[in-house]
């Protein structure tokens, strides 16, 4: 019997889905999304992440602590479940596997196409569903919105030529 997999391509009603074009190669791309003590500077939802080996490299199993503005526990422990060098790597919360945060990164010739997905519960059945949806959610579907915007100006600049950025 096949089980299941998820598919970024169709976000389920409950996941933020945001998208965003950049001018750089993938590789370049991806390499700033391994660098998990950084996000907090792209990821604006996010106060802080840390790898909980740092010794150890970015991988499948890895453990990712972090501390969101996503509504949960303070700090919460994620484990790395997909990781596709140069392509792919998704987060699964350790103690609620309905908690998820997918990044990817596509080739398109020159150019690469990040693509983030975040995905977490609601309580307090369709009242629950609702409050979240006017308040939190739509903030944090603004801020994900911006990320990307930050992730793109982050990766693009470091591919500027030199003397491109002086008149700023």
């Amino acid at each position: 019997m096949a089980m299941p997999s998820v598919s970024l391509d169709r976000p389920s009603p409950r996941a933020l889905f945001r998208s965003q074009d950049v001018a750089s190669p993938a590789r370049t791309a991806f390499d700033l999304v391994c660098e998990v003590e950084k996000w907090p500077v792209w990821l604006s939802f996010l106060r802080s992440a840390r790898r909980v080996e740092p010794s150890e490299p970015l991988g499948q199993g890895s453990e990712v602590a972090i501390r969101s503005n996503i509504p949960g526990e303070d700090e919460e422990l994620f484990e790395v479940d997909r990781f596709i060098p140069g392509h792919q790597l998704s987060l699964v919360g350790a103690y609620s596997v309905r908690r998820r945060i997918d990044i990817r990164i596509e080739q398109k010739s020159e150019r690469s196409k990040l693509v983030v997905r975040v995905d977490y519960p609601t309580y307090g059945g369709a009242l629950g569903a609702l409050f979240d949806r006017l308040t939190r959610r739509r903030k944090l579907d603004i801020a994900l919105n911006d990320s990307l915007i930050h992730f793109k100006g982050l990766v693009e600049y470091d591919q500027a030529p030199d003397g491109v950025l002086d008149d700023f």
